[in-house]
């Protein structure tokens, strides 16, 4: 195949599949890596994709707007109760303690917690902290900080000032967004640093995203996907991301 023939094929990959990896373009032409670099570099040069670290994306494509609390809540919720469903496994067993991070999958978690389970719950969300409040056994650590209104979540010094003397368990995230090769990443730099320094303070680290948020990246990481140990999403995510993720040595379930 002349180089021509192959860069119109990865311009007919890209718009088909909306990211794909360099690791995965060389596989489908069967050539190096570094040839499909030049690929890529030459095509993003004409405008007709657009590179990114480790692939591609459609020319225009731009990390999408961040997202207010209420319309998440709306959206794919039958898959977040699927994705909390099977979070439950990894709660501490007969008891201990858990980070809660601010978001819609993980607001689905707290509802679901067992009421008779004696848990120590942190969490730098409001509606998550009314959720927990109404657990007779659990005992409750609401993260002080600036409120964001778009989330309703705790960020800032004091948030992180609390954070970094605590020794969890467990810490169930929320994302944005996630790919293997950048890992998980959100549009505030703010809501980041919280979630980085609830990465750093858990010793099982377990994320929810479901199948939209895999494949894409947003403006600031927070962690790598070396990182995390578990990741839990829904029957929908694509099985060439969810065994791209397994290879970082991520246990992937699919809800």
């Amino acid at each position: 195949m002349y180089a021509e023939e192959r860069q119109l094929a990865i311009t007919t990959e890209v718009s088909q599949r909306a990211r794909v990896s360099v690791a995965q373009l060389a596989r489908r032409f069967d050539v190096t890596t570094e040839t499909i670099r030049r690929d890529l570099a030459a095509l993003d040069r004409a405008g007709t994709i657009r590179r990114v670290h480790g692939g591609a994306v459609p020319a225009g494509t731009f990390p999408r707007p961040e997202e207010a609390l209420g319309t998440r809540l709306e959206t794919m919720t039958a898959q977040k109760e699927h994705i909390a469903r099977a979070a439950l496994t990894y709660l501490p067993p007969g008891g201990g303690s858990i980070l809660l991070d601010a978001g819609s999958t993980t607001g689905a978690l707290a509802a679901m917690l067992p009421r008779d389970l004696a848990l120590s719950v942190i969490t730098n969300s409001l509606p998550i902290a009314t959720t927990i409040a109404g657990l007779p056994d659990a005992a409750l650590h609401l993260l002080g900080g600036r409120v964001r209104g778009l989330t309703r979540a705790a960020v800032g010094p004091v948030a992180l000032q609390s954070i970094d003397a605590l020794l969890t368990d467990v810490v169930f995230l929320g994302t944005n967004a996630v790919t293997a090769d950048h890992g998980l990443s959100t549009p505030d730099p703010e809501e980041a640093a919280i979630k980085r320094a609830m990465v750093t303070h858990a010793g099982l680290v377990v994320a929810l995203a479901d199948s939209g948020k895999l494949g894409h990246d947003a403006l600031v990481r927070f962690a790598e996907a070396t990182e995390i140990d578990v990741l839990i999403t829904d029957t929908g995510a694509d099985p060439e991301e969810a065994e791209s993720l397994r290879a970082q040595g991520i246990e992937v379930v699919m809800a």
